[in-house]
């Protein structure tokens, strides 16, 4: 795994030398290539000017912040290594808060942090040791691929990790969603929401994240490579029903599902919890809820 930064992670008077790498493979993406439609052959990136229309190269780019129609502030490589903050090479903790403090929105890209060198492995231990047993995680800011960004410092597992945080001010208001008129809600319907909320309740590990799109997009371009043919079969969609009626017919089918795990013994549950389990039955909706596709 190849270090993306290199510096010093200091709270107070502790300075903890520290690499920071990508959390996110992006290998496992599927990415395609625009082609020719007549030869299939590839289609370059063409960086024409709109102006002149000249193809250019890149050591003829230069950066341009606009600040009024068609006017530029031209900003050389030379300008931007002026800036000089203490954040591109010190993540520097300006305190620590609890994870609740943090809305969900504002977080962006996941990153795992290790210790540079022997030397730090025994402070590096001890703050991801000390961010588990205190349920705190620090807030700090640090210059990543040339923008100074704030990251959340949190424990994962015996590590240090750093979450991205995007700031207040980029989230738009969400009551700017619209029909949102705050109707108030049917109580009976409330309590058989909740109901079936508590019927359904478990545990991320026991749901299935399997991208089931990639798996049938890969499936797809294998099939095409080996020259077989694809049959798409559409799955009908269900009538709309009521929300009374939907929600007691809900309530019903989780209790029937939660029945043979509750009395299943010995032998009989090992085979419904093979069978039966949350996250085959999981798995199962999610499928008949997806388009299929077959290869013939």
């Amino acid at each position: 795994m190849r270090a993306i930064w290199k510096g010093h992670i200091r709270f107070s008077l502790v300075t903890i030398p520290v690499r920071i790498y990508n959390a996110v493979d992006t290998d496992q993406k599927i990415s395609f290539n625009q082609l020719h439609k007549e030869d299939h052959g590839p289609i370059g990136y063409d960086k024409r000017c709109k102006k002149c229309n000249k193809v250019v190269s890149s050591e003829e780019i230069v950066k341009g912040y606009p600040y009024e129609p068609e006017r530029y502030v031209i900003v050389e490589k030379e300008d931007l290594e002026k800036i000089k903050l203490k954040s591109t090479k010190i993540i520097e903790i300006e305190g620590f808060i609890d994870t609740k403090e943090v809305h969900p929105t504002l977080y962006e890209s996941p990153y795992f942090a290790g210790p540079d060198g022997p030397v730090a492995v025994k402070a590096y231990s001890l703050l991801a040791h000390a961010l588990r047993e205190t349920g705190k995680v620090g807030v700090g800011k640090v210059v990543l691929r040339d923008r100074e960004d704030i990251v959340l410092i949190a424990p994962l597992e015996n590590a240090v990790a750093l979450y991205k945080l995007r700031t207040p001010k980029e989230i738009r208001n969400v009551k700017e969603v619209p029909q949102l008129d705050g109707k108030t809600v049917d109580k009976d319907q409330l309590k058989l929401a909740r109901s079936l909320i508590d019927s359904m309740s478990t545990k991320l590990e026991k749901i299935d994240l399997t991208d089931r799109y990639h798996d049938a997009l890969r499936e797809m371009i294998e099939a095409k490579i080996e020259g077989k043919q694809i049959v798409t079969v559409e799955e009908e969609e269900k009538p709309t029903v009521d929300i009374m009626t939907a929600l007691k017919q809900s309530i019903e089918q989780a209790k029937t599902h939660k029945k043979p795990m509750e009395k299943a013994k010995g032998e009989k549950k090992k085979a419904v919890a093979t069978n039966g389990s949350p996250r085959s039955r999981l798995g199962e909706a999610g499928k008949s809820k997806a388009r299929k596709t077959k290869v013939a």
